[in-house]
């Protein structure tokens, strides 16, 4: 729907609640599943660490996403690596969550890279794709990283699928982001911090000049719906992350934040997505509208995600009966 569309059947302000979508109110989308499949790869990336002294985090997320992607009733010949371990494929208790085998839109890009037989690197990309799709799932590597990995690991994570240095560097960007958020820092100087980092890697240019362009805007007055299609429509990444990193910027509350940033014609779940990441950290629980809450899809499974994501961050090696490391 285009910003006049949404104005049509909302009203002037806009959507500013949960409507229906994918049969319910509430309803998750690819963003969510695939967000959930990263953390689950992380933490059973951590307990193949603490068990066995070795350990490729990008492999093991692709193992997740691998997972993800048979919920899609899809599958990659790089599953017949598991022919013979320890145990059956696909294992671990999100494959058994129904709304996760339900597509909700999933990226093209995203499916075909998981579909190789062979998985995508910084240095071996798959393709030349700069989709929002590594930057909308990549959060959790900020809440679960250490500070010196979490732009790098992001990079790595999002260069799986999307091969493009925007596609992965505006990944490596939110995580680094995320974590500094986690660490104490407020949204300026964390964003400062990212920005140094992207910086310092080859072919930054698009993703820097957007979070550039973002926070000269966030500076410009009062926002508005049309302010933040200025800065794209954020099918691709590194204009997702300016329209996120403007909505944060400006945002007077979580709900502002996110209201603002769905109002637009482009890929409104995702910058939803990356905006809530993004204040979900500066916000305390009771800051969220209960009324979203109450409605949320799989809600009690993403708190027992995060709450293992937590845990295991405060007690780790704990975790490889319920995320074995593979």
């Amino acid at each position: 729907m285009s910003l006049a569309e949404i104005r049509a059947r909302f009203g002037a302000a806009g959507i500013v609640d949960l409507a229906p979508a994918h049969g319910r109110v509430g309803a998750i989308t690819d963003d969510t599943q695939m967000t959930l499949f990263t953390a689950e790869g992380l933490l059973r990336a951590d307990a193949r660490w603490r068990e066995r002294g070795i350990c490729h985090v990008p492999s093991v997320v692709r193992h997740a996403y691998l997972r993800w992607l048979h919920t899609q009733a899809e599958a990659s010949p790089a599953i017949d690596e598991f022919s013979n371990g320890p145990t059956s494929w696909p294992d671990g208790w999100l494959v058994e969550l129904k709304p996760l085998h339900d597509r909700r839109a999933p990226g093209n890009t995203c499916l075909a890279a998981l579909r190789e037989a062979r998985f995508g690197s910084v240095e071996g990309p798959l393709n030349d794709s700069k989709g929002c799709g590594a930057v909308m799932r990549i959060a959790p590597v900020g809440l679960f990283v250490d500070a010196s990995r979490r732009f790098d690991l992001g990079c790595e994570i999002g260069a799986l699928t999307h091969g493009h240095p925007s596609g992965y560097l505006a990944a490596g960007f939110l995580a680094s982001l995320i974590g500094s958020l986690l660490d104490g820092n407020g949204l300026d100087g964390a964003l400062d911090s990212a920005t140094a980092e992207l910086i310092g890697r080859p072919r930054h240019d698009e993703c820097l000049h957007a979070i550039e362009a973002a926070k000269t805007l966030a500076r410009a007055g009062e926002p508005t719906a049309e302010k933040l299609e200025s800065l794209g429509e954020g099918w691709v990444a590194e204009e997702a992350l300016a329209m996120s990193s403007y909505c944060a910027l400006v945002a007077q509350d979580f709900r502002h934040g996110v209201t603002l940033a769905v109002n637009h014609g482009g890929d409104s779940d995702s910058t939803g997505a990356i905006t809530g990441n993004i204040l979900g950290v500066l916000s305390h629980p009771g800051d969220l509208p209960l009324e979203w809450l109450a409605e949320l899809e799989l809600r009690d499974e993403i708190e027992q995600l995060a709450g293992d994501l937590a845990a295991d961050a405060e007690d780790p090696g704990r975790s490889w009966e319920r995320y074995p490391g593979w």
